[in-house]
């Protein structure tokens, strides 16, 4: 699905790639007979595109920004430290993987890759990298622990995935340790 952003990219191209040549061979030559000459439908086109870019033009000057800010200071992102204790489900790799994937989904993160790897006999290493940066799993079912490592910045809400994993994997207790990474100086 196209975002906005997105379409007013595609509005840019349209306007340097197909409109400005055309319309620079039409000011230069008078007896131009390339086809947008005498398509309304196409110089139509071209006036919604300008009209397009023309509302849209604050989104050309913003940058997006992926800091978060907290207390008044900025910062790259949130790191959570997640260990579970007297947790099941550590050596199914598809219960994993889905209850990672409902982590990003809740925290409004976005899925680029998720690779999984099974050791012999027990236990799961693998990681979710997401555009906004991670979330990595080490687990030690002989031990019913598991160690998660959920790294975000941007505008997304990291901290659902405590009670999302709790739940999954049915743990007795949960240790949380926060680390706000990588501060700004303005």
């Amino acid at each position: 699905m196209l975002n906005k952003q997105m379409i007013l990219r595609l509005n840019i191209f349209i306007l340097v790639f197909i409109a400005a040549p055309c319309l620079a061979h039409l000011h230069l030559s008078k007896k131009s007979t390339i086809p947008c000459r005498r398509n309304q439908s196409f110089l139509a086109l071209m006036k919604m595109v300008l009209t397009d870019m023309v509302k849209d033009a604050p989104l050309l000057s913003q940058t997006k920004d992926y800091f978060i800010t907290r207390g008044g200071r900025g910062y790259a992102g949130i790191h959570l430290l997640i260990d579970l204790y007297g947790a099941s489900h550590l050596s199914d790799i598809a219960h994993i993987e889905k209850t990672m994937r409902h982590c990003v989904e809740a925290a409004g993160a976005t899925l680029l890759h998720i690779h999984l790897h099974h050791f012999e006999p027990d236990g799961v290493s693998g990681v979710a990298v997401l555009a906004e940066s991670h979330i990595s799993v080490h687990t030690w079912p002989e031990s019913r622990y598991a160690a998660f490592d959920v790294f975000m910045c941007g505008d997304t809400k990291p901290e659902l995935c405590i009670d999302i994993m709790r739940d999954a994997f049915e743990a007795e207790n949960v240790d949380v340790k926060e680390i706000l990474r990588g501060e700004v100086n303005d």
